[in-house]
């Protein structure tokens, strides 16, 4: 045993012993990537007695409140999840801009909210810069809830520094930094905003280590992998595999990147005439079925699926990539057709074909004849389903949500 694994077992036991209900504070933003990894861990700590309050915009309200937490409501001027993805347009800082400017004026609605119930405990997304404020302001401790990969030893060098390198030269990168440094002065906190956004003290991250870029160089003094932490998905709905159909493909990019009708055609070309293939096509909201032409009676078209229960009987995913459905497509052991389309999603399309279950094939390149090849190859390879088992075992050997609820118990303040 490591001195880290008897420190964390020690922190564990401790925590266990002397833990009292506790009043746990979350905070997110309205986006699904973002609220959904939190719900377990959130049920389970309600389970164990503790009052949870969870800071979300109003689109969410029902949701949180499902897992027996207690709404705290703010509104957000983000573009909402079903906002076309034009909305946060192309460049770096049309993507880092409005979360700012989200924070800043949600920093007072969040103050009033919490008046005369400061919590024992900040729980926050990544995306939550208000929740790392008011933990300071308080005096609490905080922990980051990580829905995707996070920083490692030289991150900064050999990720952060080069995509900034010419945002930083211009007077609008120059502006977004001052504005951001001001903030945080404002609020007692001397940090640089880099550091304020991608180091937290604590973390716990929901996905597994198996995603995790460099994992070997990642400080697990403040970062802990627990996997998964999937519940009882029954209420998103039920799906049968349909009679006759020997091979089940899911094509889904999400429920934010999904304005791709182009992509959905090859993949009705991919897969539409393929003997014994069923198709299930997520096509989201933004695009309309009759773009997609004539569609075969294998290919089954739908605006949303439950995605897991899909999963569970799939012999392929074609998948954007995101956090979320990278860790289905991982537990459920379904080879995957990696197509990402935005952020964190091109280094777990890399990820995955690493581990090799999957294969990264970029958006401009996913032709139908592109998609059938990869296709035909990853459901027929032992191999790829080997590994598929293997990383599946390591997963449920994380923990989950009980160990990400453990963990949480262990940073609260000791009660006497």
């Amino acid at each position: 045993m490591t001195v880290f694994q008897l420190h964390e077992t020690y922190r564990l036991a401790y925590g266990r012993r002397m833990t009292t209900p506790a009043h746990i504070a979350m905070f997110s933003i309205a986006a699904h990537g973002h609220v959904n990894p939190s719900l377990e861990v959130i049920r389970e700590l309600v389970a164990r007695g503790h009052r949870v309050t969870y800071a979300i915009p109003p689109l969410f309200a029902e949701k949180v409140a499902e897992t027996g937490a207690e709404p705290k409501l703010w509104n957000s001027t983000l573009p909402g999840p079903d906002a076309d993805p034009e909305a946060w347009g192309t460049t770096l800082l049309d993507n880092v801009e409005p979360f700012l400017e989200d924070a800043v004026q949600a920093l007072p609605q969040l103050i009033e909210a919490y008046e005369g119930d400061i919590p024992d405990l900040v729980l926050h997304d990544i995306a939550s810069y208000p929740a790392r404020v008011l933990a300071h302001r308080w005096g609490v401790p905080a922990v980051s809830l990580s829905p995707s990969l996070v920083a490692w030893d030289g991150y900064e060098q050999e990720v952060a520094e080069p995509m900034w390198e010419e945002p930083k030269k211009t007077e609008r990168g120059r502006a977004y930094y001052a504005r951001f440094q001001a903030w945080l002065e404002e609020n007692g906190i001397t940090q640089h905003p880099d550091l304020f956004a991608g180091r937290p003290a604590r973390s716990i991250v929901l996905i597994p280590r198996a995603l995790q870029p460099n994992a070997d160089r990642v400080d697990e003094t403040v970062y802990s992998f627990v996997g998964a932490c999937q519940g009882d998905r029954t209420a998103e709905g039920e799906w049968r595999r349909p009679a006759g159909a020997e091979k089940v493909v899911l094509v889904s990019l999400g429920s934010s990147f999904t304005k791709q009708p182009a992509f959905y055609r090859e993949c009705v070309r991919a897969f539409g005439d393929l003997p014994g293939w069923h198709l299930v096509l997520q096509i989201g909201r933004h695009v309309d079925p009759a773009e997609l032409g004539d569609v075969p009676a294998n290919v089954e078209v739908r605006s949303w699926v439950p995605q897991l229960a899909v999963l569970k009987q799939a012999d392929l995913f074609v998948t954007h990539a995101g956090a979320g459905g990278s860790q289905e497509g991982l537990a459920t052991a379904t080879p995957m057709i990696a197509v990402p389309q935005a952020v964190d999603q091109f280094g777990n399309a890399d990820m995955l074909q690493a581990l090799g279950v999957a294969r990264h094939v970029p958006t401009d390149e996913a032709t139908a004849e592109t998609l059938r090849s990869a296709a035909l190859a990853l459901v027929d390879d032992p191999e790829v389903a080997r590994r598929l088992k293997d990383v599946q075992a390591g997963m449920a050997e994380e923990g989950g949500t009980r160990r990400a609820a453990d963990l949480i118990e262990a940073e609260l303040p000791r009660r006497r």
